[in-house]
């Protein structure tokens, strides 16, 4: 693949070591602040891996922008932005943001059946027992793969095209500052960290934004980029849009794309244990508020990102400026995602091409951390504590999920180094990934939504749905192409199919067995996961009498939380917070939010637009253009603006301990 290395190898060792630790030296200073002055010590099982089930909903939905913002996010969505015109964005925002409106209704309901769970694997164990159990951990640890493989696939790919790096040392050195940084902090770790992350990618976008849309001489403005991409449909007509036009949202091959994003993001948020761990961090009453939040934020992160580099990659493919010029991009490079890299430095140079490597290792970063934490999260409580050693004390908890973390990191980077030398891109990656897993989304959204699924129906709708998805490909691409390959499996219709019939299937064949033979399903069950026993207290020994204990002893050491502290934290957080009718008013926000969104982003706007052909206008696009800045400067203030108003507090509250004495949230 050719390489445009507008970059010295030096930059990169320099991203990608040097940005790395850097956030690990940061961590390592923030949790020594946090374990000597609060009372969430990463040192307890629960603040590492659940960050005391205490995150407000802004930190929340800046954790869900960052997580759900992959490689594949910036990338991908340029690319089919780049193949498609402005429908590619489009599809590829609002067919992704529904997973994430629809997991409030699972955040909530979280909250209200398995209060206290670490993983969903322990709602599934719970209810269907081993064997279920099991055939979920593989789902669960398979998406994580392919989500974690495709981070380092596509992140390598764009830091070696732009300096020159080598591919392999990219993969494997793109994870170590992000495993030190998640062992020292654990989950709150990943949410601080996500959020400088957001913040750095926040400003980037815009910058992008601001320099093609306002003040770059090649484009400039809304206007110019219209002229540029309607010159570009003269000579490069899409195929499947109307007249071959970049400016329409009749594009039959990104209604094609959107179906499969549809069907491939709901087996990636649903069966992620990184989005469950964030709703099980959250404050019970506003889970749902914060993923509705993060899932409107996110939204203008691939629609803005792609709307602006993606369009430049069209407009300026015939400028001199363009790393390709006066070709073309062949298909290898469109497939890798390189048409954002080559975009942004045709429109900016080198500084484009800094900027670029940066936003896009703060994007594969924020979410390898989330994935991390995810997977040890599974491999402890799921695997180590279930069938290992069941009664684990906290220490050894924590060791097994410091050590789980180091493993998943080198597992991530041998299966991308093990794609990149067969020969697999990060779009074929994006398009085959929801056929592998989708058989399992309704099963496992069911054994927390709805209690007449029975241990059959959960089993056979995950296995038959994966079957089903698997014939579906390979038998249509073999009817459609003839042969069976790398390049006729990656194809539109083959993979379509795929995902459609592994998601439907796995969705009738659950319902269907769980209503044939029913078995009643009690939620009491699953609300006492993890239930700490009842605490005998008397007056001299109950937390009031400690903490005057601790007072009158200023030498005594309580800012590290003994089993018992968690123990009774988390009980009177669920005396405190955890108020049913709260709950159920949450849960009726999010049905009606998630599915009044769903109706307009995925029906009501684009089904008329596509159905009428319509061909924008120069003054419809000026305002898809302003639209897209509103949305973006929104998507700010949620993910940058609002959780840094949150956490005003804590530092206030962390002054007042460290410089003026005080004992604060004791």
């Amino acid at each position: 693949m050719p390489s445009i290395q507008p970059l010295p190898v030096g930059v990169g060792y320099g991203v990608v070591v040097g940005i790395g630790f850097f956030f690990a030296a940061v961590m390592c200073g923030i949790s020594y602040i946090q374990n000597r002055y609060t009372r969430f010590s990463t040192k307890t099982s629960e603040e590492f891996n659940t960050a005391s089930r205490s995150v407000k909903p802004g930190l929340i939905a800046s954790g869900i922008v960052s997580a759900w913002t992959w490689a594949a996010t910036l990338l991908q969505s340029s690319t089919v932005a780049y193949e498609y015109g402005v429908a590619g964005p489009f599809w590829y925002a609002a067919g992704a943001t529904v997973q994430i409106l629809m997991f409030s209704i699972l955040a909530c309901k979280v909250k209200q059946n398995a209060p206290r769970c670490h993983t969903y694997l322990e709602i599934i164990y719970t209810r269907y027992g081993v064997l279920t159990h099991w055939v979920f951990i593989f789902f669960a640890l398979l998406t994580n793969v392919l989500v974690s493989s495709q981070l380092l696939l596509g992140g390598s790919a764009v830091v070696t095209s732009l300096t020159g790096m080598n591919v392999y040392a990219a993969i494997f050195l793109i994870p170590l500052g992000v495993c030190v940084y998640v062992v020292l902090g654990g989950l709150r770790a990943t949410f601080l960290c996500d959020y400088s992350h957001t913040l750095i990618l926040m400003v980037i976008i815009l910058y992008f934004m601001f320099s093609a849309y306002a003040t770059n001489s090649q484009i400039g403005s809304p206007s110019a980029m219209y002229q540029l991409l309607k010159q570009a449909a003269l000579k490069r007509p899409v195929s499947g849009n109307q007249d071959g036009s970049y400016v329409t949202m009749k594009s039959n091959f990104a209604l094609i794309f959107g179906v499969i994003q549809l069907c491939s993001g709901s087996g990636t948020v649903f069966l992620d244990q990184a989005y469950w761990q964030r709703a099980i961090a959250s404050r019970p009453t506003t889970a749902v508020r914060a993923y509705i939040l993060g899932g409107l934020a996110w939204y203008a992160i691939p629609f803005g990102f792609a709307t602006t580099l993606g369009l430049a990659a069209v407009a300026l493919t015939d400028s001199p400026t363009f790393p390709t010029y006066p070709n073309s991009m062949t298909q290898a490079q469109v497939s890798a995602g390189l048409s954002a890299p080559f975009a942004a430095t045709a429109l900016l140079g080198t500084g484009g091409a800094v900027a670029l490597l940066i936003v896009l290792f703060m994007a594969v970063t924020s979410c390898a951390s989330a994935e991390l934490i995810a997977v040890s999260s599974i491999l402890t409580f799921d695997i180590f504590k279930t069938y290992i050693k069941p009664a684990a004390t906290p220490e050894q908890l924590i060791t097994v999920a410091h050590i789980m973390i180091g493993v998943w990191g080198l597992v991530m980077a041998i299966v991308a180094c093990i794609w990149n030398v067969i020969g697999i891109d990060l779009g074929w990656l994006f398009l085959v990934m929801g056929l592998l897993i989708g058989g399992a989304v309704f099963p496992a959204a069911f054994a927390i939504t709805w209690k007449g699924q029975t241990k059959a129906g959960a089993l056979s709708g995950a296995v038959s749905g994966l079957c089903a998805g698997l014939i579906a490909w390979l038998v249509t691409a073999h009817q459609y192409y003839g042969s069976l390959s790398v390049s006729t499996t990656g194809m539109e219709y083959p993979t379509l199919a795929g995902n459609l019939a592994a998601i439907m299937v796995g969705l009738i064949v659950t319902v269907a067995v769980s209503l044939a033979k029913p078995e009643p399903f009690d939620w009491d069950t699953t609300r006492l996961i993890n239930a700490p026993p009842p605490l005998i207290t008397t007056p001299s020994s109950g937390s009031i009498d400690k903490e005057e204990n601790e007072k009158d002893d200023p030498n005594q050491n309580s800012n590290l939380p003994t089993v018992r502290d968690e123990e009774r934290e988390m009980r009177e957080d669920e005396l405190a917070v955890e108020e049913p009718r709260k709950l159920r008013r949450a849960f009726k926000v999010a049905c009606i939010a998630s599915f009044l969104l769903t109706l307009s982003m995925d029906f009501l706007i684009p089904i008329p637009m596509f159905l009428s052909q319509y061909i924008f206008s120069q003054g419809f696009f000026i305002a898809w253009v302003v639209i897209t800045f509103c949305w973006v400067f929104c998507s700010t203030a949620i993910s940058v603006i609002l959780p840094l108003w949150e956490t005003a507090g804590f530092f206030r509250d962390l002054y007042r301990e460290v410089v003026r004495g005080e004992r604060v949230g004791r």
